[in-house]
């Protein structure tokens, strides 16, 4: 008996130490579990520190290889040569994507990349053999059907003849090979495709400015900041008063003109899948401009994105797009269930006007409709009804911006 009960002393200790292990092992995962959500809700938390060093150091890597006649592209002289084009500062570091202020020839411009190193690219294998000053005998068909293969990997798309010209494959000159390579890491980046793509046919995307090597050029504009009380710098709005109602209803109506062309002045439908102020800026004329589209896809890419195994519809958001999950097959549906516009409408508009008290300057029932249509548009399955929410919105804004003009 004694020597049971002693057993049964000993084997206590035992059990609290597997239930201490059980607990450790909980804690744990929790934190693993946490750290993943924070990370995904803010990739940022990661990036590389941005220093003015680092950065120059990056753009004399780059004009080394194209002394070298490794790499090409027609900013390349005014960077590395002729000093036209001048570094100023850096702007963000993250997941390797580095983004670069310069001035060109009195212009602010911004450099991006998806990857530091022009070595982090694959190298295009049709070059090998060729000569290293030479690749005037390239074998172009093949290119073609390479680049055609890179965009329907990027975008989904299948380009019709003549749309590979966007993109730049039509260049010749005596570094050809150095600019072959650099096309084809382009050509790696998604958003230098995207944007190519666009060029002249969107006012709300800023057209490729030309490139050197593995960086591309765009128009620098000022970002949004959800630290911004307005979200977005409004030259001479920020006093408040008419001036800022005016600025406000003038560039909701053309993120609301963005969510219109977007949804039906293409060949497929682009879904914004990461709506916030720091990825769309804002020009002079109120005209909203989308300066980050890595998250951005053509409707085939992004039914792709989408159809993915799941246990439950929590499983099929990826980011700002959504799906359901068919409990049936598991499996999420290849058709988004909620809006560019709705996301808009939840993440910048409902920021304006779903206050109750809204602008004193814009009269008393038309700031009740538009927090009502807002809050509508914001509200989780308003996708359904987008086209009378849209228009709605459209004649109110409108009727705002009537307001304050007569009030002048």
């Amino acid at each position: 008996m004694a020597r049971a009960r002693a057993a049964g002393s000993r084997g206590r200790p035992g059990r609290c130490g597997r239930g201490a292990l059980l607990v450790c092992v909980a804690w744990t995962a929790g934190w693993v579990l946490a750290a993943a959500l924070l990370l995904r809700a803010h990739p940022g938390v990661l990036s590389e520190r941005c220093t003015d060093e680092k950065s120059r150091r990056i753009l004399a890597a780059l004009c080394h290889d194209y002394r070298g006649g490794a790499l090409g592209g027609d900013l390349c002289e005014d960077l590395c040569v002729a000093g036209q084009l001048r570094y100023r500062r850096c702007l963000y570091y993250e997941r390797g994507k580095k983004v670069l202020q310069a001035d060109w020839r009195g212009r602010p411009v911004v450099l991006k990349s998806k990857e530091e190193a022009f070595s982090s690219f694959p190298p295009l294998g049709l070059l090998d053999g060729q000569p290293e000053a030479g690749g005037q005998s390239f074998p172009e068909a093949e290119l073609l059907l390479l680049a055609a293969g890179e965009v329907r990997s990027a975008l989904g798309l299948e380009l019709a003849e003549g749309g590979l010209g966007r993109l730049g494959l039509g260049r010749r000159g005596p570094r050809l090979r150095g600019q072959l390579a650099s096309l084809w890491a382009l050509l790696q980046q998604e958003e230098f495709v995207l944007l190519s793509l666009l060029r002249g046919r969107s006012p709300h995307a800023p057209p490729v400015l030309g490139s050197c090597g593995h960086f591309y050029a765009v128009e620098h504009l000022a970002a949004g900041s959800p630290r911004l009380r307005a979200l977005f710098p409004l030259d001479g709005a920020a006093r408040g008063g008419r001036a800022q109602a005016r600025a406000l209803s003038g560039v909701a109506l053309s993120f609301l003109d963005m969510v219109r062309h977007f949804e039906h002045d293409f060949s497929h439908r682009l879904h914004l899948c990461d709506v916030k102020p720091e990825n769309f800026a804002i020009r002079s004329d109120f005209t909203v401009v989308a300066i980050d589209v890595d998250m951005a896809f053509f409707e085939p890419k992004m039914r792709e994105i989408l159809e993915q195994n799941c246990t439950g519809d929590e499983d099929c958001n990826f980011f700002d797009c959504f799906s359901k999950c068919d409990l049936r097959v598991h499996r999420c549906g290849a058709q988004r269930t909620n809006s560019n516009l709705q996301v808009v409408c939840d993440k910048i508009l409902r920021h304006w006007f779903s206050s109750p008290r809204g602008s004193p300057a814009v009269s008393a029932p038309l700031r009740r409709q538009l927090r009502a249509a807002v809050l509508e548009c914001a509200a989780p399955g308003a996708q359904g009804a987008a086209p009378s929410v849209l228009a709605k919105l459209r004649r109110l804004l409108q009727a705002a911006l009537r307001e304050l003009r007569e009030d002048e």
